[in-house]
């Protein structure tokens, strides 16, 4: 039932006179005879009583006029709200996230929030994932994407926008890391963990999960690189340098995923969980308020 359905028929019940609330509503007579059959039809009730010469109101009809009145204050109310909101929304923004994240999990997100909020203005800011959570609670930026660690701060309000997967990679080529591990499976033999060289990450969570994943293997690694940014890491594994673990959406956004191959390991280490993350403070901040909702939205 449409507001313009309901507009219709207020118009009809005040006139009664289908040529006067035809004229009102800027529409033919039939195009108001037709729409308020339609009506009576989706209510199962007649609302008026017709002749050649007159129009009156129906008990049920009288009782709807109530309903009619009220669905659309109700419907203004609505669009009022929505349209002080989107024009009090005037500012700045500041985002934190990796540059994989900024063309796939925040591409998305703000994407959406451009819809209703056209005069917020977005600084993003990118960088190692790694140093995202301390943006924020340094009071850096306003909002990152992130990944979830294992015991988020009590003072961050967290809302998840998806999930990615940990892979192990290694070069592809004639290398000798690539020989090896090529020696290995054409033999079928198990991969030699323990001796590998490894490309890890300098700090974060994919550091700690790497290093959970060491001990539960009893590995004492051989690390040939700390790099920041997974991005570099995808690098440094494609030129021959060792292996690595990396999120799978690192990976299916890279230029270099043709140069480098996953390998599979016992003890997968378990999925990021990638969402925004702000203070918990700060979400009375309106801007703030409007972006994290967006993402929730987005969520369900």
């Amino acid at each position: 039932m449409d507001q313009r359905t309901l507009q219709l028929f207020l118009a009809l019940a005040d006139t009664l006179h289908f040529a006067r609330a035809s004229e009102r509503c800027h529409v033919s007579a039939p195009t108001l005879s037709r729409n308020i059959k339609q009506l009576e039809e989706s209510l199962g009730v007649d609302l008026f009583l017709r002749d050649n010469r007159t129009v009156r109101l129906t008990a049920h009809g009288k009782a709807f006029i109530e309903y009619a009145k009220h669905s659309l204050q109700q419907w203004q109310q609505l669009k009022q709200s929505f349209e002080q909101q989107t024009e009090q929304l005037v500012g700045e923004l500041s985002l934190f996230c990796s540059v994989t994240a900024s063309y796939s999990f925040l591409y998305k997100l703000l994407e959406q929030f451009r819809l209703n909020y056209q005069q917020v203005e977005i600084k993003l800011h990118t960088g190692d994932p790694a140093l995202a959570l301390d943006r924020v609670l340094e009071g850096h930026e306003d909002m990152a994407i992130a990944a979830r660690p294992d015991h988020l701060p009590a003072n961050l309000a967290f809302c998840s926008t998806g999930y990615s997967s940990l892979q192990f990679i290694a070069p592809i080529g004639h290398g000798e890391i690539a020989q090896q591990l090529a020696n290995c499976q054409r033999d079928k033999q198990e991969t030699p963990w323990q001796s590998l060289p490894y490309i890890v990450p300098e700090m974060g969570l994919n550091r700690k999960r790497l290093e959970s994943w060491w001990k539960k293997m009893n590995i004492k690694p051989s690390i040939y690189a700390q790099v920041a940014g997974n991005e570099a890491i995808v690098s440094m594994v494609s030129l021959g340098f060792g292996v690595a673990l990396v999120p799978q959406i690192v990976l299916d956004n890279s230029p270099l995923l043709d140069k480098v191959q996953i390998i599979s390991a016992p003890f997968q280490p378990p999925a990021f969980e990638i969402g925004i993350c702000v203070l918990r403070n700060r979400l009375q901040d309106p801007l703030i308020t409007a972006m994290y909702q967006t993402a929730q939205s987005m969520s369900v």
